[in-house]
């Protein structure tokens, strides 16, 4: 029993590592470069984003248990879901390196439609396994689908400058 808790703790805490070190290393980039941005009405404040990666990484993160654990732990059944669910987590964990640090909106918004299709084909592999597991991640869904609308709108509205012509 002891050794399922470490489990569990280990998979809910594993997402928020990646978010955690992409918002350290970013976060002077945030008040500065972002706020001057044009973004639509409708965007999040930015007081919103750290509360809802908490409760969205801990519902993904604990939903990668659910589908271990049903598997049976990394054996070759669990190369697909889980595999689908890293892949998004790295495309997830690069998209703030991507938009803030290279300050990239067209690799940022490459990233997060790449994501899109990977968190779609995660659940989608989740729900044959386990319903709740994939029934926690439509939150996460939910909000990148704003992020991604976001991305898009954000990436229109300031265009990057042109790269200097060579003569």
């Amino acid at each position: 029993q002891g050794r399922m808790w470490a489990y569990t703790v280990g998979f809910t805490v594993l997402p928020h590592l990646g978010g955690f070190l992409g918002w350290f290393t970013n976060r002077k980039e945030i008040p500065a470069w972002y706020k001057q941005l044009k973004k639509p009405s409708w965007c999040p404040s930015p007081r919103m984003f750290p509360l809802a990666w908490t409760v969205l990484y801990t519902g993904m993160g604990y939903a990668s248990y659910l589908v271990w654990n049903d598997l049976g732990g990394c054996g070759s059944k669990a190369i697909v879901p889980l595999g689908l669910y890293g892949a998004q987590l790295a495309l997830n964990w690069a998209w703030p390196p991507l938009f803030f640090g290279a300050r990239s909106l067209k690799l940022a918004l490459i990233d997060i439609l790449c994501l899109d299709c990977l968190a779609i084909g995660t659940a989608c592999a989740w729900y044959r396994i386990n319903r709740l597991a994939a029934l926690l991640l439509v939150p996460y869904l939910g909000w990148l689908g704003m992020a991604t609308c976001l991305t898009i709108r954000i990436w229109k509205d300031n265009p990057e400058p042109a790269a200097a012509k060579r003569e």
